[in-house]
């Protein structure tokens, strides 16, 4: 019985290596100049240590939006987030500029 449960410990331990952990993390977003808006209208941002490519879901005030890392950033202290313009417009923060927003 001691074996059995070993056994069943270990596998489930060994499962839970590969599942992701969710990076959920809250604080300000602010976006982009004009000059680096996406192409085409793209919902793109930049973050930190997020990969290159990867979606990152980004709520504010009852809207969420998903918006593709393309750049580094932002390097201003306390900002988690920078959007391109046309991801600010869709989140509908163009007129606050600065944010706190969630993002998963």
């Amino acid at each position: 019985m001691r074996a059995q449960t070993t056994l069943l410990f270990c596998l489930m331990t060994s499962f839970l290596a590969f599942v992701p952990v969710a990076n959920a993390e809250s604080g300000l977003a602010s976006y982009y100049g004009y000059g680096r808006a996406g192409k085409g209208g793209e919902l793109t941002c930049a973050h930190r240590t997020r990969p290159f490519g990867s979606v990152l879901r980004v709520s504010y005030s009852g809207r969420t939006i998903q918006c593709r890392v393309n750049d580094r950033g932002p390097f201003i202290r306390g900002r988690i987030v920078d959007l391109s313009v046309p991801a600010a417009r869709a989140l509908g923060m163009m007129s606050a500029g600065v944010v706190r927003v969630s993002v998963d």
